[in-house]
């Protein structure tokens, strides 16, 4: 048995090794775009994934799901490791990066309505204020990054990823009361290789024809904030409600910007800081005045065991 300040850290840890490593990702998606077009970009990364993720299911001898659960399983591939990305990528391709982070960032607005739906979970109106806060926090980020005009069809494919990424957060919760996060990860990203794999075709072309860098990026897109921090957001979702765990999700912006700077040379502006000032004081709102007594109180999913 472990306490519940132990329990708290491990949480923590498992949100801040997230943040970090999803905002790092759309530097990377940037450096990959150069050498390679969505499709192969998608399937290269979670090629790099799903191979990462073999080593550890030998290491932790991963069982297989419940044949009941595949369509699951498959239905969370398509949604965050399928569609998703091949959305993101081609929407980041037509429209300024600026509006893309702020149409990304209603994932966990999107999560907190599906999991209000589905799940029977409550945020006090201070939760929604704090919501609210956050997403003006990235609002005023996406601004200070926004090349102007109006947003084409690609903003349209970014929403449309922020609900697939929300809807992977609502199937994933119901489903962490059974397998443990590192399953749910692991059969999710192969699920959802397998549906890029017919987009095959010319890949090897670009891998040869790529700089060695670009092709590092997409490896690391996989490894990292793929295989990495989708198990350690697993382990958040497994702890806390999945509306208050994807508030979290709004200083993804803030790591974003630091990471573009040494890696991209981007420099913030002060309306940067603005929205991240406005971004980490909706989280904290969310986490303190907006928790649901009756939920902040209660386990909200039980540990799957170690072994079945």
């Amino acid at each position: 048995m472990t306490s519940p300040r132990s329990r708290s850290l491990s949480v923590a840890s498992a949100a801040v090794i997230t943040i970090l490593f999803w905002g790092s990702a759309f530097a990377g998606i940037r450096a990959g775009l150069h050498s390679y077009s969505p499709t192969h970009l998608a399937l290269l990364r979670f090629v790099s994934a799903s191979a990462a993720l073999v080593v550890v299911s030998l290491a932790t001898r991963m069982h297989l799901p419940r044949l009941r659960d595949v369509p699951l399983v498959f239905a969370l591939g398509f949604l965050a490791f399928a569609f998703y990305p091949v959305a993101l990528n081609i929407g980041e391709q037509n429209i300024p990066s600026g509006p893309a982070a702020v149409l990304i960032q209603t994932i966990p607005i999107w999560t907190a309505l599906a999991a209000t739906a589905f799940l029977g979970e409550k945020l006090r109106p201070w939760g929604w204020g704090g919501i609210a806060v956050s997403f003006a926090g990235a609002v005023a980020i996406g601004l200070g990054k926004g090349a102007g005009g109006g947003l084409s069809w690609g903003a349209a494919l970014i929403v449309a990823a922020a609900i697939s990424g929300s809807a992977y957060n609502i199937i994933q919760k119901r489903m962490l009361d059974r397998y443990r996060p590192v399953e749910i990860t692991t059969w999710a990203i192969w699920a959802g290789t397998l549906l890029l794999l017919p987009f095959t075709g010319g890949l090897f072309g670009e891998i040869r024809a790529a700089p060695i860098g670009d092709t590092l990026a997409v490896v690391y897109l996989g490894v990292c904030p793929a295989a990495l921090a989708y198990i350690t957001w697993a382990v958040v979702l497994s702890r806390l409600p999945a509306s208050r765990a994807s508030s979290f999700l709004f200083i993804v912006p803030i790591v974003a910007f630091l990471i573009g700077w040494a890696w991209l040379g981007e420099v913030p502006t002060w309306i940067d800081l603005f929205g991240g000032v406005l971004a980490m004081g909706g989280v904290a709102l969310v986490n303190t005045l907006g928790r649901s007594r009756e939920k902040a109180d209660a386990p909200t999913a039980t540990a799957p065991p170690l072994a079945r």
